[in-house]
């Protein structure tokens, strides 16, 4: 019996066989005591990758993203965000929960901010409202289909936050996903932000963790966050070192997923669903009825989705998906038209 297409989410991979390698021969040491060679070489490669002076190994993009929410601001303040963005959605209320901080949601279209919204959302300087401090984006946008910022929006928010006194955090869960659509850089990327995310364990392939890159400064307040929040942990380089192998031979093999997800918006497209896009990277959404029902029906059949709202559904293409995976996917879903 096959197994199902599995197009839940890139976060749904596997190691490959050479990355359980690299795991299980990764030099170690304990990490909370600085001495894991293995994590100081991710830490270094992201932080030169991304553009930024020192970097930290964390167990998953949601503690990258509070630590730096943490590390930006005080309680009371306001942090500004596109209303579908992955910090509010998806991080089960950790920025009131950490760093007692206000969001302000702003309406983006495709889940990209324009700065002239930001501006709009900034409270006058007065007792009666919190202070903005922190403007966070997101690159790609999860909710806005995997759409990909273009570098002069980025290159404009961040010199309107500078204008305003914000510190700006880039949630780059995907930026190498936007650095293959783009052609862009990743450094080139992140270059407008004091802080950004990167998730290995997504499009890149790694098992666990995230890296959370910035300042000298801004990682060293960090690395006493991730403390406080549970985050040390002692051999990390055995799973630091499915990171480093991700980062060497994971990116540009994206360029596959995404070439899949234009045939996955294509053949959906010419059997008659409903599709966002077309895609600029690796998600396909469809608008459905009834998103739960259709969810168990392409289960059924062999082929796993989510449902992400309402009138949603998502599909996303991965290194675990090959072509004839894509194939058998559009198969399964003319069974239902």
């Amino acid at each position: 019996m096959l197994s199902p297409v599995d197009l839940r989410s890139d976060t749904v991979t596997q190691p490959t066989a050479a990355m359980k390698r690299a795991m299980v021969e990764a030099p170690l040491g304990d990490d909370v005591f600085g001495d894991d060679p293995s994590v100081q070489r991710l830490e270094a490669m992201a932080a030169e990758r991304l553009g930024k002076q020192a970097a930290l190994f964390v167990p998953s993009g949601t503690m990258a993203n509070q630590v730096a929410v943490r590390c930006h601001t005080r309680p009371g303040d306001l942090v500004i965000m596109a209303e579908a963005a992955h910090i509010y959605q998806y991080e089960g209320g950790a920025p009131a929960m950490i760093s007692g901080v206000l969001i302000r949601l702003l309406p983006a279209e495709r889940g990209l901010l324009e700065p002239a919204a930001v501006r709009a959302a900034i409270p006058p300087d007065d007792i009666h409202f919190a202070p903005a401090s922190l403007l966070c984006v997101e690159n790609t946008s999860n909710r806005g289909g995997g759409s990909v910022y273009p570098l002069a929006r980025l290159d404009a928010l961040g010199a309107l936050a500078q204008e305003l006194d914000l510190a700006t955090h880039l949630d780059g869960a995907r930026i190498f996903n936007a650095q293959v659509a783009s052609g862009v850089p990743a450094a080139r990327i992140a270059q407008p932000f004091d802080s950004v995310s990167v998730c290995l364990s997504k499009g890149l392939g790694a098992p666990v963790g995230s890296v959370l890159c910035g300042s000298a400064d801004l990682i060293r307040q960090a690395r006493r966050v991730r403390k406080q929040l549970g985050g040390g942990m002692r051999q990390a380089g055995i799973l630091a070192a499915a990171g480093v192998y991700a980062l060497e031979f994971h990116v540009e093999r994206m360029a596959d997923d995404h070439a899949r997800a234009q045939r996955l918006w294509q053949g959906l497209a010419d059997g008659g669903w409903r599709v966002e896009g077309p895609p600029e990277t690796n998600m396909v959404y469809a608008q459905v009825d009834d998103p739960m029902g259709m969810v168990s029906r392409l289960a059924a059949a062999g082929l796993l989705c989510a449902a992400v709202g309402p009138g949603r559904i998502r599909l996303v293409t991965h290194l675990g998906v090959d072509d004839a995976g894509i194939e058998r996917a559009l198969s399964i879903f003319a069974s239902l038209a």
